[in-house]
């Protein structure tokens, strides 16, 4: 008879079993093996107390907590998918698909793809065209760039052996992997076998498997994003394109016959210089030689730049956030309709036939065994009190749906929250300590004592110095700035003395402190050991930051900063693979090409004009690049800034035909795509915080934030702790006493949207609970207890019409 066993905890908190098992005991929060009856066909037995079967351990042998053990781990991986998103297809059906499914959710395994997905990235270093100080030979790279495909190769193996071949075509981003896996593998060996380079344009293609890796979720969300953000985008660009046109057409019939204006000479000449003018980086010297003719053809230029410009291009934008807004709103509900679902799968794995409609705190602790091992068994307890709104002996299906949202909550004991210096020898310190915090006039003394330091550094800054290195250490390393970094190091005793370090830290602003009062201090002590390490000068300035808090403005502004920053994250991770495509794309099409003195005769001669002596102020342009992936980047960032951008553009026009034009064009519509995505993620960020700090007071964000829970060891045996569970609760719960317990989640945006969205998410759930394709049941609850056994209706007939209590089965 085979049994299972459970492995240590990977460091994500989720507890997995391995595929091969062996005899041992399950002695922990869950069920204990002490009915060793086993299921002799594989199929089911009558005796086994389980309302559903987890079909993981179909055609298995084992016992009935076996059985369980198997329902509380696929349970647990139903609410791992609710919480990564993941869709409920790509979940294992069968026990030979558990071993590979686990494998590929390992947390090891995770980093070792991210590992290799970041060589692949960073391969472009050591490939030609390579940076010169991490050139590798052909075989070096090649094989590094073999080894790691074969990593991903098989994950991608291990993940298509258990959703199957059959099912790769509903995962559009699986497919696109392989595709481009097999695409990239070929080339390597084409590269080995040549031992050189080719034109590997689908190089651009590698950010594919970061992005893909389980560490790169926000960024895989906002790139859903954008894709749903492009309809409307698209009709936009088609109107502003429409425009474009138009005046380019306009423009040549206009100005063609002006000589000394070479903007408008032929139709694609016009077009060209309309795109560029549509960013302003060539006004008004595409203007001025007809302006010169007549002040009247100013009127063309003018309408032009109103209509595209400030019209059509703010309009745009206006029209992406709102399509963000809604994006926003429905990922919202898409994702707690999700979790809802993982929660619902769940639980009917969870339920006992003896209790159909309730998971009993015996089951909820074996499930947190295995989705979130890291908690103790009060934890455990205290969550499932929290669900437990109806005051029963078990989760009702309504109640467990909340699952997610005890998860974030950190519980201590309300006697816990008395001062962390009590009864202890510190106590005397930390209650002057307290007094002084308190103290009504102690934040004014500390704004004072910060625009001190900042009326010190403006005279420093003015002070007379002999040198760059005494101007350096007057401002930074004098005796004011040590006064003033003694007295900023007082005040974070005080407040760490008060309050305790944990809740200190908890603060962003004291954080921020704290920091940058270690930098200053590590800053100064820098310069007088290396009067020439100047960069240490901008620590000292960063202090006056707090200043900024006493508006409110400010506040708004910070808070958004905070709420955005996973957003901006991810938007910067977007914006870097994206560099890394075009770059990629640039240095195959223009690595080649030298741009020095290649422009004579043309708009942009004097910007390229080099000599080995010297170059001109405007010379240098030559060192905007494709010759390796690092200029690339540079290069691709003066590109985006837009400004002189064309200069660039026209030069490789020169050298490497008109037709290169389209990669630069193309280029600024994907970084105005995405940069306009990015303005509106930020206005919306900002109109929602707006909005709930108008609808949301303090004490409505204290009940947000924190929980409730008074319990006693008398109702911990009533539902249920047996076990190691009741011994661990033996030592918080006082028998004949009962104890308040607070619960404290952290302040993110998903939990404000809680708040905000609540009427929204009560329809939500409505709607979801009348489109639920369930039929109706045969089984009506002998009373309001969850636990309590069923009334089983029988069939209607003519003879029978009788009720009869009974267990589902």
């Amino acid at each position: 008879m085979a049994s299972l066993r459970s492995p240590s905890s990977p460091t994500d908190g989720y507890k997995r079993f391995s595929d091969d098992f062996a005899n041992t005991s399950i002695n922990n929060y869950g069920s204990n093996v002490t009915n060793n009856r086993t299921d002799t066909d594989g199929g089911g037995d009558a005796t086994l107390d389980m309302g559903s079967r987890s079909s993981l351990h179909t055609g298995l042998q084992m016992s009935e907590d076996e059985h369980w053990e198997m329902n509380y781990h696929e349970a647990a991986i139903y609410l791992e998918e609710g919480l990564n998103n993941e869709k409920f297809d790509s979940h294992p059906s069968s026990p030979e698909e558990l071993p590979a499914y686990l494998r590929v959710h390992n947390p090891w395994y995770h980093g070792l793809d991210l590992l290799a997905s970041l060589v692949l990235i960073l391969l472009a270093f050591t490939e030609d065209p390579a940076v010169p100080a991490f050139e590798l030979p052909v075989w070096a790279h090649g094989t590094i760039e073999l080894l790691a495909l074969s990593v991903i190769g098989i994950e991608l193996h291990l993940k298509l052996k258990w959703i199957g071949w059959g099912t790769i075509f509903k995962h559009k981003r699986t497919m696109l992997k392989g595709i481009t896996l097999l695409i990239m593998v070929l080339e390597a060996v084409v590269v080995l076998c040549r031992q050189s380079s080719h034109f590997r344009v689908t190089r651009a293609l590698r950010p594919i498997f970061l992005v893909d890796t389980r560490h790169c979720g926000g960024v895989r969300r906002f790139i859903r994003q954008i894709l749903q953000s492009l309809p409307p985008i698209i009709d936009m660009l088609g109107l502003l394109m429409f425009f474009v046109a138009t005046y380019s057409l306009l423009g040549y019939y206009l100005f063609t016959e002006h000589v000394d204006n070479g903007h408008f000479q032929t139709i694609s000449d016009s077009f060209v210089s309309m795109f560029v003018l549509l960013t302003t980086a060539n006004f008004p010297d595409v203007m001025m030689p007809s302006y010169a003719k007549s002040k009247w053809y100013a009127l063309f230029f003018i309408l032009y730049i109103i209509t595209v410009l400030y019209v059509l291009m703010n309009l745009m934008l206006a029209v992406v956030y709102e399509t963000f807004t809604r994006i926003e709103r429905d990922k919202c509900r898409a994702l707690l309709l999700h979790r809802r679902g993982a929660a619902r799968r769940a639980f009917r794995l969870l339920v006992s036939r003896r209790a159909p409609r309730a998971v009993r705190l015996r089951h909820f602790a074996g499930l947190l065994r295995h989705y979130a091992p890291h908690y103790g068994g009060l934890d455990v307890y205290l969550m499932f009190k929290q669900l437990s709104r109806s005051g029963g002996g078990g989760l009702s299906r309504a109640e467990f749906a909340n699952v997610y949202e005890v998860f974030a909550l950190r519980w201590a004991a309300q006697a816990a929250r008395a001062p962390w210096y009590s009864a202890s020898p510190l106590e005397p310190l930390g209650r002057a300590a307290a007094v002084a915090v308190r103290w009504r006039y102690f934040e004014h003394l500390v704004y004072a004592i910060i625009i001190g330091n900042g009326v010190s550094m403006i005279l420093r800054v003015f002070e007379a110095a002999g040198d760059l290195q005494d101007s350096a250490r007057l401002l930074c390393a004098s005796w004011d700035t040590w006064l003033f970094l003694i007295l900023f190091l007082l005040e974070a005793a005080l407040r760490i003395m008060a309050s305790g370090l944990s809740a200190y830290l908890e603060s962003g602003w004291n954080v921020f402190d704290l920091s940058v009062t270690l930098l200053a201090l590590l800053g100064a002590v820098m310069l007088t050991i290396a009067p020439k390490l100047f960069i240490v000068v901008m620590f000292r300035p960063l202090r006056l930051m707090r200043l900024y808090k006493l508006k409110k403005r400010y506040r708004d502004v910070f808070g958004t900063l905070v709420l955005l920053s996973p957003l901006m994250s991810s938007a910067g991770c977007v914006m870097l693979v994206m560099y890394y495509f075009f770059a990629i794309i640039g240095m195959e099409l223009f690595a080649g090409y030298d741009l020095r003195n290649c422009c004579i005769n043309t708009t942009v001669e004097d910007f390229y004009k080099y000599s080995e002596n010297s170059s001109t102020p405007l010379g240098y342009y030559y060192l905007n690049n494709f010759e390796n992936i690092l200029t690339s980047g540079v290069s691709l960032f003066e590109l985006t800034v837009v400004n002189n951008w064309f200069i660039l553009m026209n030069a490789y026009a020169t050298v490497a035909g008109q037709f290169s034009r389209i990669y630069f064009m193309v280029f600024y519509l994907f970084t105005m795509v995405v940069l306009t995505i990015v303005v509106a993620s930020v206005l919306e960020a900002f109109r929602f915080r707006i909005q709930y700090k108008r609808s949301t007071t303090k004490r409505d964000e204290e009940k947000l934030l924190h929980e409730e829970v008074h319990t006693s060891w008398e109702e911990a045996q009533r539902l249920g702790a047996s076990g190691d569970l009741a011994e661990e609760l033996r030592a918080h719960l006082p028998p004949g006493m009962q104890v308040t317990f607070i619960g404290t989640r952290p302040r993110t945006k998903e939990v404000l949207q809680r708040r905000m969205y609540q009427a929204d998410i009560q329809k939500w759930l409505a709607e979801e609970d009348d489109s639920e394709d369930a039929p109706p049941s045969t089984t009506v609850t002998s009373s309001e207890d969850p636990l309590s056994p069923p009334i089983i209706q029988q069939p209607d007939s003519e003879n029978n019409h009788q009720i009869r209590t009974g267990y589902q089965l």
